[in-house]
């Protein structure tokens, strides 16, 4: 295997990672933290915030970097065309976090369990429907890059 095909599995692994990571946060802790109380709620989004704003990073900047590494090295290989979706949905994903979900999270942080705004579900409700479109944009990423990845060992 080469350093150029060595990097490809690479960044399908980082991209796999952070789409799961997304998908369950999303679909996994969303419905269940609602039949919670409001301050335990809070608790548990501002314990998640605290956690995410290092995991988080910690998979997307090596998703990013990595991948913009294997379209460069891969060049015309096959699969080039899905590369540079899957690079477009990582750009997507990137955009969405800083407009619509790190604004809510940053905030969350700073409210009083006991004294939360009046209007914080209606915060994190707008702030989920950005999420909504960021989860998928990981996963699509994810499935671009491995079906490019798929494309160029079999034509190898």
């Amino acid at each position: 295997m080469n350093s150029a095909t060595v990097l490809d599995v690479v960044s399908v692994f980082f991209a796999g990672l952070l789409a799961g990571m997304e998908f369950v946060i999303h679909y996994g802790l969303r419905g269940p933290s609602e039949v919670l109380d409001e301050r335990a709620q809070l608790q548990l989004r501002q314990a998640l915030v605290l956690r995410l704003r290092v995991l988080v990073p910690a998979f997307f900047v090596p998703t990013a970097l990595l991948a913009i590494a294997a379209t460069v090295l891969d060049g015309a290989a096959p699969g080039l065309w899905l590369r540079g979706a899957g690079l477009l949905a990582v750009l997507i994903w990137s955009v969405i976090r800083v407009i619509g979900t790190i604004p809510i999270n940053s905030a969350t942080l700073t409210w009083q369990l006991s004294a939360p705004p009046k209007n914080w579900k209606a915060l994190v409700n707008h702030a989920e429907r950005f999420h909504d479109v960021g989860v998928w944009a990981a996963v699509f990423a994810f499935a671009c890059f491995l079906s490019a990845l798929a494309l160029k060992l079999t034509a190898s």
